[in-house]
């Protein structure tokens, strides 16, 4: 890990004093601030894609290798999903509109080996990030293409992202190009680099190492959409 690691640095901010209202107070996470703004935060440039080109595999521990271009996976049924999503860096977002294909639907497309329990996200920039296949069954998980009924705009993810609104936001991987499945579980780029295996908010499993509190709000001084 980097000797200024983005954990070491957001373990060293100030945790925001902030009052959360009695009606919220069963959605939003421990030291968490709500904003109505939608911050972007990745690490590497924003990718561009040549779309002929572009395609979605899925590998590792399933009977058949495929891939799917992105007009195929806009040929699939598609859902909307209501959630809540919190980042890392203690912003969350209420009532988030996405709308893509549930995990479980594009599951049935695949025919994944019984010992295939885990899953790991392969996206651009070189970035992965680890999850359980059980984590990915729910109802509001998606391969989403749109946010607030619009197509999602590059720095957001485009063409395609994970959202899975119960993990801290790193999870919800974007720009994502493949799905491999595993027997056993591996860390991701983050989950190497001092942040939670699993980063339930709710937990506050920010860290892998001490539980020191954190942050301030460093994505203030982000881009916004």
């Amino acid at each position: 890990m980097a000797k200024d690691s983005k954990a070491d640095r957001i373990k060293r901010m100030q945790i925001p004093n902030v009052e959360i209202p009695p009606e919220l107070a069963d959605r939003i996470p421990p030291g968490q601030v709500v904003t109505d703004r939608f911050p972007i935060l990745h690490e590497g440039e924003v990718p561009q894609y040549d779309m002929t080109a572009w395609s979605l595999r899925v590998f590792g521990l399933v009977k058949e290798e495929k891939s799917f271009s992105y007009e195929q996976l806009m040929a699939l049924p598609r859902t909307q999903v209501v959630c809540d999503i919190h980042c890392v860096t203690r912003w969350s977002k209420l009532d988030t509109v996405w709308g893509g294909i549930l995990f479980r639907d594009f599951l049935r497309l695949l025919d994944v080996q019984p010992e295939g329990k885990y899953v790991m996200i392969h996206a651009d920039n070189d970035y992965e990030t680890n999850v359980p296949l059980e984590d990915l069954m729910g109802d509001d998980i998606l391969l989403a293409m749109t946010f607030d009924g619009k197509p999602l705009t590059q720095k957001h993810g485009w063409p395609l992202r994970l959202v899975v609104p119960h993990r801290y936001f790193w999870k919800s991987a974007k720009w994502i190009q493949g799905i491999e499945f595993m027997a056993e579980d591996r860390e991701g780029f983050w989950e190497r680099n001092g942040f939670h295996n699993v980063a339930d908010p709710f937990e506050e499993q920010r860290f892998s190492g001490e539980a020191i509190p954190i942050p301030e709000d460093e994505w203030v001084r982000k881009d916004f959409d």
